[in-house]
């Protein structure tokens, strides 16, 4: 008998996002509750809600690639809902990092999310060894090339009105002339 090699699914929300001319903001699940990830961990619905009431978005890191030297933007706000965890946030396209991944984004190039935190309650079921997380402290989500959870995606990103985009243009010329730079 041989052993069989695993399988991979790729489970993907297909987006058109080729036409965003957007200010950076952008939304998605970070988790998906119930779904068990390729480390064999599943969240459990509520498992974050203490963490976010102590925390809340300003203290929670938004990163790129998990790496601490790298912090993007910020989350605008973050929640649990019946399935998962939502969060809204809003790229520093003022930094060449933003741009660059706001470009990636829109191309439908770069849109996994992923969770960095520390484990409070889990429970290892005895059949297969999947971890059942009942209780975590969140401290980063990044935008990831390939998320633990393979449906933890950005599902939209932020369009500007024709009319938004001018006004955010005829500032960003009035601070280069003014000498305040872009």
């Amino acid at each position: 008998m041989t052993a069989s090699k695993p399988s991979w699914q790729k489970k993907r929300v297909e987006l058109d996002l080729e036409e965003v001319a957007g200010d950076g903001s952008f939304s998605g699940y970070a988790s998906i509750f119930g779904s068990l990830d390729l480390g064999h961990d599943i969240i459990a619905p509520g498992a974050f809600a203490a963490s976010l009431r102590r925390r809340g978005p300003p203290d929670i890191r938004m990163l790129f690639q998990h790496d601490p030297d790298q912090p993007i933007g910020r989350w605008t706000a973050i929640r649990e809902d019946g399935r998962g965890l939502h969060v809204e946030g809003k790229l520093a396209l003022a930094t060449s990092r933003g741009r660059e991944i706001h470009a990636l984004m829109k191309a439908g190039a770069l849109d996994g999310l992923s969770i960095g935190f520390r484990t409070l309650k889990a429970a290892r079921q005895q059949k297969g060894g999947v971890r059942r997380i009942l209780m975590a402290d969140l401290w980063e989500i990044s935008i990831v090339t390939f998320p633990m959870q393979p449906e933890a995606r950005v599902t939209s990103v932020k369009h500007l009105s024709p009319e938004e985009h001018l006004i955010a243009t005829i500032r960003r010329a009035t601070r280069i002339v003014a000498g305040h730079g872009a």
